[in-house]
């Protein structure tokens, strides 16, 4: 004859099995979104939100992320900062450009004023240059162009050792800029004469002759 087990001892087991079974599928779940999570955090993404007109630093200042906006107010794109040992990981997503090359830097201050009366963002001053007085193309703050596909997009993805987050964050913060031309790093050669000036002239030393400020975004 068969041995009757409890019924209250079924209960108890079965109650055990499914906790343990819903800890687990809790823990996997943690785990898938927290990769997710880290995944996104390099690449930014259109539906990314970066809580407002400045920079969100991330845990323990690894990483900034910032959002662009046009003359307009416009939100024009995302800009990741992130730190990956001695080096900076930058990428940034922009929409809403025209096409073609643009230049694209770190200015010195925090502030993007489109209604500035010397020109859009003019606020946020010159090329960062961490210190030092470098002419353009050298400057901390020089980064690759943008190249605009016609649709109006542009993606960057690139490493420098110019700059620390730090140095971005500290005193009156700093800005991500996109011109509306673009930028030849300061390259033209002596030969070249230009309004009876040989070779680069002053403007072109300090900002590669990249046009009027398209678009904005404040380090702080």
């Amino acid at each position: 004859m068969l041995a009757r087990t409890p019924t209250r001892k079924i209960a108890a087991t079965l109650a055990v099995l499914l906790l343990t079974t819903a800890g687990a599928a809790a823990a996997a779940a943690a785990r898938t979104g927290d990769q997710q999570n880290g995944a996104n955090s390099e690449v930014p993404a259109h539906h990314h939100d970066t809580h407002g007109e400045h920079a969100t630093q991330a845990r323990h200042g690894r990483a900034l992320r910032v959002t662009l906006r046009g003359v307009e107010g416009q939100r024009v794109g995302v800009v990741s900062l992130r730190r990956a040992g001695d080096v900076l990981v930058v990428s940034g997503l922009t929409w809403g450009l025209t096409p073609g090359f643009h230049g694209f830097h770190i200015h010195t201050t925090g502030l993007c004023d489109a209604d500035a009366p010397t020109g859009p963002f003019t606020t946020a001053g010159g090329h960062f240059d961490a210190g030092a007085a470098h002419t353009h193309g050298d400057h901390a703050g020089d980064m690759p162009s943008l190249l605009v596909t016609e649709n109006g997009r542009a993606y960057a993805r690139f490493i420098t050792d110019r700059f620390t987050l730090a140095q971005l964050s500290e005193g009156d913060g700093s800005a991500v800029m996109v011109h509306e031309d673009r930028d030849n790093f300061a390259h033209i050669p002596e030969r070249y004469t230009s309004g009876g000036v040989v070779g680069p002239d002053d403007s072109t030393k300090k900002t590669g002759d990249a046009g009027t400020r398209a678009a904005c975004g404040v380090i702080d």
